[in-house]
């Protein structure tokens, strides 16, 4: 890989990761626009890495409430903190789960098809404009259950699957579910943290 193909993978992952379109389908398109070579599932791990250090420093107060709650539940105290980072830990299962039938199967080809990328961009992106439409915005990241958030565990481990975003398809199914569209993206970007953590590791 050259320099060029690094900076630009990087600032793509950078722009798209925060934005409900999907970072990894954009990293497959990267080298088939360019023509440049595959750059591969290690690189593109790497520079979620770098995403996954940016969520931290900007959510560093909700992660620092989650690990508090942890602790308390620990020592025997329930809090609603506690509760939340219990289930975000739950919904991070059937992203793993997943993601080992994928490695199990091979479906390795199938993650970087640029047609995969195209129908599922397209395919989602009516989905989250349908779920914003009809979704009422009532529920906040306080009302979370745990069916809630198994529900959105569940869409998240769709995101696998490049062109499919993480962060726009956990949103959908979070409008979908009545909350608040702050509180969806808050909810997906903490949700992501121990997924994109557990890809890299």
């Amino acid at each position: 890989m050259t320099i060029e193909q690094i900076i630009v993978i990087a600032v793509v992952q950078g722009i798209t990761e925060f934005l409900p379109i999907s970072s990894s389908g954009h990293l497959v398109l990267v080298p088939y626009l360019f023509h440049w070579p595959d750059q591969g599932q290690f690189v593109d791990v790497m520079v979620h890495v770098g995403t996954l250090f940016a969520i931290l420093i900007y959510f560093w107060r909700d992660v620092w409430k989650l690990i508090v709650g942890a602790l308390d539940l620990f020592r025997g105290k329930v809090t609603q903190d506690g509760k939340l980072a219990i289930y975000i830990l739950l919904a991070t299962i059937p992203a793993v789960a997943f993601g080992l039938f994928l490695k199990k199967f091979g479906f390795g080809d199938l993650e970087r098809s640029v047609t995969i990328v195209a129908w599922n961009t397209v395919i989602y992106g009516i989905l989250m404009l349908i779920a914003d439409m009809m979704g009422r915005q009532e529920k906040t990241i306080e009302n979370m259950t745990l069916k809630s958030a198994m529900i959105i565990g569940v869409a998240q481990a769709l995101a696998l699957i490049p062109g499919t975003s993480r962060s726009g398809v956990t949103m959908t199914a979070a409008r979908f579910l009545n909350y608040t569209r702050p509180d969806a993206a808050r909810f997906s970007f903490l949700l992501g943290i121990p997924a994109i953590a557990g890809a890299a590791c």
